[in-house]
């Protein structure tokens, strides 16, 4: 078992990736606790899935910013050290498949790198496809 030095959480894995804070009460304290040079991403992905899906509630679940409706969670995102992840779920990302060909993508997620510009127009597409096929989960 592995320690960290900074929160005392123990993980199987040695130096595992996590979240030593408190988990964030809001989507702006999300986007303000990650690095200066990634907030003006999240701040474009963030403004795209809310015009995407307007009636959709916006929150914070697995420490990631999640947009919900009454059916249940629709897409959730969230910043890593080299990339943004998108989760719209498996079926969503099967039914992309052949324009995700440029992208990390698996099991639900979509990996895009931060040294490459955000696909703003086909995250819609995705977030979209979620609300409208119900595709929550």
């Amino acid at each position: 078992m592995w320690e960290c030095q900074r929160c005392g959480r123990q993980f199987k894995r040695t130096k595992q990736s996590h979240f030593c804070k408190e988990p964030p009460k809001s989507v702006d304290s999300y986007i303000k606790e990650q690095p200066d040079v990634i907030q003006p991403r999240l701040q474009e992905l963030r403004q795209v899935l809310k015009q995407t899906l307007p009636d959709a509630k916006e929150c914070i679940l697995w420490r990631m910013p999640t947009y919900r409706s009454e059916k249940g969670n629709i897409i959730h995102f969230a910043a890593a050290t080299k990339h943004i992840g998108l989760y719209p779920g498996d079926k969503a990302v099967n039914a992309f498949s052949n324009r995700l060909k440029d992208y990390k993508s698996h099991k639900g997620s979509i990996q895009f790198q931060n040294d490459e510009p955000l696909p703003l127009d086909l995250i819609s597409e995705i977030a979209k496809w979620c609300y409208e096929t119900g595709n929550h989960h």
